[in-house]
């Protein structure tokens, strides 16, 4: 994999530091360091003794991010990990529980930039789409031996494709004359499966955003950090997570609301257990969004959605 230089603009970065920086704050842990501008900038606005661990399953962004760091010397203590693993992470650092915690779950730029990790539609490359070396199967291997079921199941429950059953069916027409091996070979798939049919976003971005989230389980990894990253927080310490769709940022809401104490179930639902794990004050009741002057400057932030609270207990 070719190394390359990171073009990357934190999304809702005055917020970020708002939300996580405070009095009492000694220790953040950033459960996405991507390129390292959010971790850029809490360290900057931390006291000298204040540390940051960051975290990232991708060698390539952790390598990228650490020589961004390295001008905060020990204060800044790199991990090739899955945020999953943060309860670990943070045992074997031994620096005590953080005070705060940030979780950006979108791609950075230099991921999305690289051709070579065939996670944008917009650019010819390996259909692969892993965020670590360690996981076993790419995005051609899960396109090219799936179930045209299997396919339409993930395009529809991980994009919310409306065309899934057709480009399923697609796929699996094409993949019989020879394998489907570049991000080039499905976007031409996928246009001429739906007619070129284009609302306000490209045809391909959901079933490409379907095939991340299925390759490296992004859905399964959030449930579990998120509620890993909430129980390793110090009393009064804060959790910020940045979402950038409806499927993270429901998970994420759902959550924080079933913690701070505000059933989540539907009503007359019979044994509700919801309301009696009284662990987190919401910091508001709807998310924080992009302004329309970073939206301009930095057209990825359009869709976030930060959500922030506290452990009360």
């Amino acid at each position: 994999m070719k190394n390359y230089k990171y073009r990357h603009i934190s999304v809702l970065g005055k917020e970020i530091v708002s939300a996580l920086v405070h009095e009492k704050c000694r220790l953040i842990v950033d459960c996405t360091l991507g390129g390292g501008g959010h971790s850029e900038l809490l360290l900057s606005s931390l006291p000298e003794e204040a540390c940051l661990i960051g975290i990232d399953q991708d060698p390539v962004a952790l390598d990228a991010a650490s020589a961004r760091l390295s001008v905060f010397g020990s204060r800044f203590i790199p991990r090739l990990a899955n945020f999953r693993e943060i309860d670990k992470v943070i045992k074997e650092i031994n620096e005590g529980a953080p005070d705060s915690i940030l979780m950006d779950l979108g791609l950075s730029s230099g991921q999305l930039d690289n051709e070579m990790r065939g996670f944008s539609f917009q650019k010819d490359g390996p259909l692969d789409m892993r965020m670590s070396p360690n996981t076993r199967k790419t995005a051609s291997d899960l396109v090219n031996s799936l179930s045209q079921i299997e396919l339409e199941e993930i395009f529809r429950d991980y994009g919310e494709e409306r065309y899934s059953r057709r480009i399923a069916r697609s796929i699996l027409e094409a993949r019989y004359k020879k394998p489907i091996t570049t991000t080039g070979e499905l976007v031409n798939l996928i246009v001429d499966s739906v007619s070129g049919k284009r609302g306000k976003i490209h045809p391909a971005t959901r079933v490409f955003q379907a095939l991340r989230i299925a390759v490296n389980d992004e859905m399964g990894s959030l449930i579990e950090g998120l509620t890993k990253a909430i129980f390793s927080l110090n009393k009064w310490g804060v959790i910020a997570v940045i979402s950038y769709h409806s499927l993270e940022d429901r998970i994420v809401k759902k959550e924080f609301m079933r913690l701070s104490g505000r059933c989540i179930c539907p009503s007359g639902l019979p044994l509700c257990k919801c309301g009696r794990e009284l662990l987190l004050e919401l910091r508001s009741k709807k998310p924080v969004l992009s302004t329309e002057n970073e939206i301009k400057s930095n057209p990825r932030a359009r869709s976030a959605k930060l959500r922030v609270a506290m452990r009360i207990a």
